[in-house]
């Protein structure tokens, strides 16, 4: 697939940050956020505007949504703050020789990311102070259909973020005078910023290292999940049915430890997830709030139950730890700088060898992405584009029901998990289109 970059440019905020907003604090979550940017593509169907037309609108509305969002358009400063200095976010345009069907159809990974603004993953643990936080690039195909990527440094943003600001940027598109709720609210006294001097997330991921992963997609229609959290069956204190991510990460994890079984160094025998804290908080913190507000939480069983833990078993364990995120347990951890320091021991302990082997989730499903319209209709599909391994990420399908995920393993992992009775029962690797 050819990408031709035909514009680049630095875009300005439409209004200039005043002098009192300068200064953007970051929060332990923002500064314990891995050193990567956040990509999501959006692919729209062939449009009947003209793309001169469309290409000026785009850079107006940008340039308004930045006026809101005014940290994407400054510079880090420092491990503890943003400098809103009206830098400016990077926009590129692009012509792609071909149908974009081609895309949708292929489901490669390698090939999406050549529609990126720019590599995912950070060169260092952190942004120089010349470097964007924001980068988005607008790519045309030969067909007129159009494929919308966009780059947020993680440290300011997550997959929430990732989703307010792209449905802010199409609102402003659709109609300039559309209200756009306060996104910047100052999270530091809920998450006090801590002293990183003596710690490194650089090891979280490496670009070299990611060109070993692969990274795959695994379709889950409505009617599969449907089917899996009954069978999974009922869980919790109040035997709630499996939400679909329990149901769904459960399947994974059942296979994961499976191919992990014959080496006992790489069993899996735990899992984390990403949870948004929200609307967990109270009182919650409004779900358009830009940075980090989500918290890894972690569910372990030991070795010697691997091989009797039942589906039903695991997904309560899952349920459990999510279910524990609450307020009271949140403010706690934070108390002190706990959070951090738990961190700090878990990151010495696996510098000793440690027995934990970790698969990862992130859930960027019931975030409005598929809401995205810049006036030309809602997308026709959208991915993640991002490589880690032993990770899932999981994303709706476009009809809310079930979910698609991206799994990064080692080659060898991948075939072993493709092969896996549960994955083939319930998966299927279909195109989009």
């Amino acid at each position: 697939m050819e990408v031709q970059i035909i514009s680049k440019e630095i875009l300005k905020p439409s209004s200039s940050t005043p002098q009192h907003l300068r200064t953007y604090k970051l929060s332990v979550l923002d500064q314990l956020a891995p050193p990567i940017y956040i990509p999501i593509i959006l692919f729209y169907s062939p449009a009947s505007e003209n793309l001169c037309k469309n290409s000026d609108h785009l850079k107006e509305s940008f340039s308004q949504t930045l006026t809101h969002f005014y940290p994407f358009a400054g510079r880090i400063k420092d491990d503890f703050s943003v400098d809103c200095n009206d830098d400016g976010a990077e926009f590129i345009e692009a012509r792609v020789a071909g149908d974009i069907s081609m895309v949708l159809e292929q489901a490669d990974i390698n090939q999406q990311q050549q529609l990126l603004p720019c590599s995912p993953y950070g060169k260092s643990s952190k942004l120089s102070t010349d470097q964007v936080t924001l980068a988005v690039q607008v790519n045309y195909f030969n067909c007129g259909g159009v494929a919308i990527s966009i780059c947020i440094w993680h440290a300011v943003a997550d997959a929430s973020t990732l989703a307010t600001f792209v449905n802010c940027w199409a609102a402003i598109s659709r109609d300039p005078n559309n209200v756009i709720d306060e996104v910047v609210f100052d999270c530091t006294t809920i998450f006090p910023p801590q002293d990183l001097s003596s710690f490194s997330l650089h090891s979280f991921v490496k670009e070299e290292v990611s060109s070993e992963i692969v990274m795959k997609r695994f379709l889950f229609d409505g009617s599969k999940v449907a089917a899996l959290r009954d069978e999974v069956g009922n869980i919790g204190p109040s035997l709630d049915r499996p939400s679909r991510f329990i149901a769904v990460s459960t399947l994974i994890l059942t296979a994961m430890m499976t191919v992990t079984r014959e080496n006992e160094a790489m069993q899996i025998n735990a899992a984390t997830i990403a949870v948004d804290l929200r609307r967990r908080l109270k009182p919650p913190v409004p779900k358009q709030s830009i940075g980090n507000i989500f918290q890894v939480t972690i569910a372990k069983w030991p070795e010697s139950e691997s091989n009797e833990l039942s589906c039903n078993g695991l997904a309560r364990k899952l349920h459990e730890s999510i279910r524990m995120m609450n307020d009271d347990f949140i403010r706690k951890i934070h108390a002190g700088g706990g959070y951090f320091n738990l961190l700090k021991r878990a990151g010495e302990e696996a510098r000793k060898g440690s027995n934990l082997t970790v698969f990862g989730f992130s859930s960027w499903c019931n975030f409005p992405f598929y809401e995205t319209d810049f006036g030309w209709g809602k997308p026709l599909w959208l991915s993640a584009a991002l490589k880690l391994n032993k990770v899932a990420i999981f994303l709706d399908t476009k009809d809310g029901e079930g979910i698609e995920a991206w799994i990064g393993l080692s080659e060898e992992d991948m075939v072993k998990f493709e092969q896996d009775p549960g994955i083939l029962t319930y998966a299927s690797f279909s195109p989009i289109i």
